[in-house]
């Protein structure tokens, strides 16, 4: 398996010089900051906002990495998105209410995607942070857009707090400047089943998931391929770093490599990590930065997002340290004051406070365990489709 890996390195190393003359670059915008979706709800935390100040603090983001998200016009959506349900979104957002019959046709007003003020621009907004990730990678190079992710919606309703599909509306956009092979991989705790509906049976779109089994949206089976386009990958509760580790060099890799990818989009969930209250999953973020080291040079186009995440300190940390993997820093062992104050001063409606780590360091500490026989079984089974 290795030495076929490092073949196809060596089919790529040409694209690769043009693909990383250019910095990456990080993708936020201020509609994230003070945007809830009720006091309640899952996210009623600050993530991106979060990241951004974080990655401040530590000096990683200076003006030049860093890009404002345009807001995705719906006539940019339509590609994946029924028009109908993206006029009833805005005007959803517009009178801060929906009728029975809304609600029950196009899934908005619901406990999952509650009715909020910012629930049309904040998704096209992170849409829009998608499409211009598309855009600034067209000749090569490495795109963060944390904002971005939300694998669940669905062509004409919103699902698993997801409104707007961003992950297929940057897909649809690569393609459309005439990508042939684009590999998706989400190591979100939950299936991306909007992403696979929408490229179910492609020869030009080929995703690799690995969530956890069992778990909403109960999609995403060892057995579903979405006609060959899929490998799915459910793993049992308390999945460790060293089952990731030997999913990622065993089944993550061979596959993408195998496909020869033009662009790689990771969606970059950080639900899968121990504190979160949505999974039972047990990841440190060592896994996240492992996924980012490995698939980024895979292919000139690197594109990644976040996704699912619903401990404040968790998601800051995940992703401000996948930034800092992206961008090349250097991570102190303990965070600067500045630093640790952002992480102190962030807030959850539920009980309880992290940990010092949580509020001193960034990377957690190594997550390791056996790996399951019946892991190792699963990964050669879907390894033996190559």
């Amino acid at each position: 398996m290795r030495g076929g890996r490092q073949s196809a390195l060596g089919t790529v190393s040409a694209r690769l010089s043009l693909a990383f003359m250019s910095a990456p670059v990080f993708i936020g915008s201020t509609i994230y900051r003070g945007s809830r979706y009720g006091r309640l709800h899952p996210l009623s935390i600050e993530r991106v906002p979060a990241v951004i100040d974080l990655a401040r603090a530590l000096g990683w983001l200076p003006e030049g990495r860093y890009l404002t998200s345009p807001r995705a016009k719906p006539a940019a959506l339509t590609g994946f998105h029924d028009p109908d349900y993206l006029a009833a979104l805005q005007r959803a957002e517009a009178e801060g209410q929906v009728t029975d019959a809304v609600r029950e046709r196009y899934g908005l007003g619901t406990l999952s995607n509650p009715v909020f003020p910012e629930m049309y621009r904040r998704p096209a907004t992170a849409a829009g942070g998608g499409l211009l990730a598309a855009e600034r990678v067209a000749q090569g190079g490495v795109v963060y857009n944390p904002g971005g992710g939300t694998h669940h919606g669905l062509p004409d309703r919103a699902s698993g707090f997801c409104y707007v599909n961003e992950p297929v509306v940057t897909i649809q956009r690569l393609l459309a400047m005439g990508l042939s092979r684009v590999a998706y991989v989400d190591i979100d705790a939950h299936h991306g089943d909007g992403v696979e509906l929408a490229f179910a049976g492609s020869s030009r779109v080929r995703m690799i998931s690995v969530h956890e089994e069992n778990r909403w949206p109960r999609t995403g089976l060892l057995t579903d391929d979405a006609g060959g386009a899929a490998f799915n990958l459910p793993v049992g509760r308390g999945f460790n770093d060293t089952e990731f580790a030997l999913v990622l060099e065993e089944l993550i890799l061979p596959v993408v490599e195998d496909f020869a990818p033009e662009a790689v989009f990771l969606q970059c969930g950080a639900d899968a990590l121990t504190e979160d209250p949505l999974s039972r999953l047990a990841l440190s973020n060592n896994s996240h930065r492992a996924a980012v080291r490995a698939l980024r040079g895979l292919s000139p186009r690197f594109i990644v997002s976040g996704g699912g995440g619903y401990n404040p300190w968790s998601v800051a940390r995940c992703w401000t340290s996948v930034w800092g993997e992206l961008s090349g820093q250097d991570v102190p062992d303990v965070l600067p004051p500045a630093a640790q104050a952002l992480l102190r001063g962030l807030v959850w409606a539920r009980k309880g406070r992290p940990n010092a780590a949580l509020l001193t360091t960034l990377h957690d500490a190594p997550r390791e365990g056996e790996v399951r026989d019946t892991l190792r079984a699963d990964v050669e089974r879907l390894a033996a489709r190559i």
